[in-house]
């Protein structure tokens, strides 16, 4: 399902704005079909290739989270939310649960407490579970997405999707990030993460990744992400 019309215009104005500015590179404006190039589907076998064997690897660990998030509170294992990814097509991504059954419904409640101008980021979040909060600080509730970049909604790297509800709060520009797929990790991971609270910071990143984008870029991102979840830098 895609977005609004309105939001599909509004990603082609970004891409305009952005390749106009000063300080863009030419790839932006010239190379725009670089998701039909053969780096592109080198790419998506690299994703294929890593989520497969990740998953295998993995499994052990998935099967005990999936354990533990059952002995700690009621509900289901995982969580579908429903995500914006390219060209503003909407998707369900997949995380382990790591808060109360209710917690959307809790949003308006604790609006007024978000720190982040756009994205909703909270410390000492009422809504996460006690295993929950473990799983985020060191991104284990994120392992289910690998499901997600199997299915081409997303890539082990790109900006991470966004929900929805947050496209009311973009400005014109912030639409350049749907202009490639997002991704379990990125640059605005490895670069601070929790630490960013301005999203026009976030997006300029995200800009920057997709401007300058190639698969070595792709691979210092995911070696860049290893220490950074380990020792959960910049984690809410």
């Amino acid at each position: 399902m895609a977005v609004a019309v309105s939001h599909l215009n509004s990603i082609q104005y970004a891409d305009r704005q952005m390749a106009s500015a000063p300080d863009a590179q030419s790839s932006t404006s010239v190379d725009r079909d670089y998701h039909q190039s053969v780096s592109w589907f080198v790419k998506r076998a690299v994703d294929l290739l890593g989520a497969g064997l990740g998953i295998l690897a993995i499994s052990p660990l998935l099967l005990t989270v999936m354990l533990l998030i059952k002995l700690d509170s009621k509900g289901p294992i995982f969580y579908k939310q429903e995500r914006v990814g390219y060209q503003g097509k909407t998707f369900g991504m997949y995380k382990f649960r790591t808060m109360r059954p209710d917690a959307d419904k809790m949003i308006e409640q604790l609006k007024a407490q978000n720190e982040n101008n756009v994205m909703f980021k909270m410390k000492n979040d009422p809504r996460i579970t006690r295993i929950g909060r473990f799983l985020r600080r060191y991104s284990i509730d994120e392992l289910p997405q690998l499901i997600n970049v199997l299915t081409g909604d997303m890539s082990l790297v790109g900006p991470r999707p966004p929900i929805p509800r947050e496209l009311s709060e973009y400005e014109p520009w912030h639409f350049v990030r749907f202009l490639t797929v997002p991704g379990m990790t990125g640059h605005w991971q490895v670069s601070g993460r929790s630490d960013i609270q301005d999203f026009d910071d976030v997006v300029r990143l995200d800009y920057e990744y997709i401007n300058q984008w190639n698969l070595l870029f792709d691979i210092r991102i995911l070696f860049k992400t290893v220490p950074v979840v380990l020792f959960a830098k910049g984690a809410s």
